[in-house]
């Protein structure tokens, strides 16, 4: 009788050996990493890329094998600390102000620490870590974020290395969720299964997810909780994991206006209102009088303060730049004029495409994020990570290679002041637009973006 375990290994001896590899590479990058060694960075990310590719190349009907896969990856995280971002610093302070019953939206994180009058544990150290931008304005992360954040601190036992696990299982269960359903809606799309695995492999959504701790990942399962409830009807249903997607990350709000054409303008307009409903009852718990100035304050500077691996935003730079205009001039009248163009963008997608078909409907927020995130000034790593999944319900697969290209926006670590390597830059953009515009030709160019009847 054959021995079953050297007969798999006979079959299944290549993705074992890549899987092995990757296993090794992500060790590397959670525990013998950090972001100013950008050659190290970009070489083992490149490599992990490879893998990833060839393991679903070889084993995408092997749903067990890569569910394994994924699920060990992000474990091999879940004692390191985040070495490509600080922002989990925050998560934690804040997540201490909400389970002490104090709201994080009015109060600046260098104030407490001088005033001394709210005691959070390790204070001066978290306020250290968060850095300056951090410490000195307040906090932007929605209400429902910041539940999550104390339910981490609590269930961390108010240690930082407590919470930093409790958040990694809960971003862990959310890929899960994104798996589960997600397989559901490309099956009810007739696409194949396997294409989830392009979001639950990808080393973006590992390492910016599982690694860094951004809340993108349970905003997405939310967001495609919500959209495979509109498949089956269930749109009354649907109305409360689109509205705590919103509240943990603001991102879907772009995305209400296209229900008025999906559910019709009764169905959408009554939907549009339950969504807003929930949302502001999840402001209940942190109503104060300032909380809206706080809160647009601190929103605001990220679109007329700060620029990181921006594309659009670079090309008016540099424009203004030949016309003498002064840089922190420049960004501000274009944080300004910026949300006006993607209201007028998102208007054109809503009415004239026919977003009653789910396909239409999931390219349609793929069109209108991709816009914003060009026109952005600022455009994180893991801001893409919603392109990589809502591509996969649609025909479009330029974000997949953006996944690929992204990672040399952290060459601007490396250098002094955080200055940014120009030509990697366009290189990044360059590969990234080529291929989207190839995307569109090949789909009879341009008008392909308005579906007939």
């Amino acid at each position: 009788m054959p021995n079953p375990v050297l007969t798999y290994w006979k079959l299944h001896k290549v993705p074992i050996l890549l899987a092995v590899l990757c296993t090794v590479f992500y060790y590397t990058f959670a525990y013998h990493l950090v972001r100013t060694d950008f050659i190290r960075l970009a070489i083992l990310y490149a490599a992990l890329f490879f893998l990833c590719y060839k393991l679903i190349q070889f084993e995408k009907w092997n749903f067990r094998l890569l569910l394994g896969l994924g699920i060990l990856f992000r474990l091999i995280f879940l004692l390191a600390i985040p070495n490509l971002s600080q922002d989990f610093y925050r998560f934690i302070w804040d997540g201490h102000l909400v389970i002490m019953g104090e709201n994080p939206y009015l109060y600046l994180p260098k104030e407490i620490l001088e005033k001394g009058e709210i005691i959070i544990p390790q204070a001066q150290f978290l306020v250290e870590k968060m850095e300056v931008l951090s410490a000195s304005n307040y906090s932007n992360y929605p209400p429902f974020n910041q539940l999550l954040f104390g339910l981490s601190v609590w269930f961390g036992g108010q240690k930082i290395a407590g919470g930093l696990v409790a958040m990694r299982l809960l971003l862990l269960g959310a890929d899960l969720g994104i798996l589960y359903f997600g397989r559901k809606l490309l099956k009810h799309l007739n696409k194949s299964p396997h294409l989830i695995f392009w979001y639950f492999l990808n080393p973006l959504v590992i390492i910016e997810l599982s690694g860094n701790l951004h809340f993108e990942g349970m905003m997405l399962f939310l967001l495609l909780l919500s959209l495979y409830l509109l498949t089956l009807n269930k749109w009354l249903i649907a109305t409360l994991p689109m509205a705590l997607s919103i509240s943990i990350k603001l991102i879907p709000l772009m995305f209400l206006p296209l229900f008025f054409k999906s559910l019709g303008i009764k169905k959408g307009l009554v939907f549009n209102t339950i969504v807003i409903g929930i949302v502001l009852i999840t402001l209940i718990p942190f109503y104060d009088p300032v909380f809206a100035a706080h809160y647009t304050k601190t929103l605001s500077l990220w679109f007329s303060n700060f620029e990181f691996n921006a594309s659009i935003f670079n090309v008016v730079k540099s424009l203004g730049t030949q016309l003498d205009l002064k840089p922190w001039e420049l960004i501000k009248t274009y944080g300004k004029i910026m949300p006006f163009i993607v209201i007028a963008w998102v208007g054109i997608i809503t009415f004239a495409r026919k977003n009653k078909e789910p396909l239409v409907l999931t390219s349609s927020m793929l069109l209108i994020l991709t816009v914003y995130l060009l026109l952005s000034a600022t455009v994180h790593p893991w801001y893409i990570i919603s392109l990589v999944l809502l591509c996969l319900f649609t025909e479009f697969r330029f974000p997949l290679v953006w996944s690929a290209t992204i990672i040399l926006s952290y060459s601007a670590y490396a250098n002094p002041d955080y200055e940014e390597t120009m030509w990697l830059l366009i290189i990044e953009y360059l590969t990234v637009i080529g291929f989207l515009v190839y995307e569109l030709f090949k789909r009879q160019g341009i008008k392909s973006l308005i579906p007939k009847n």
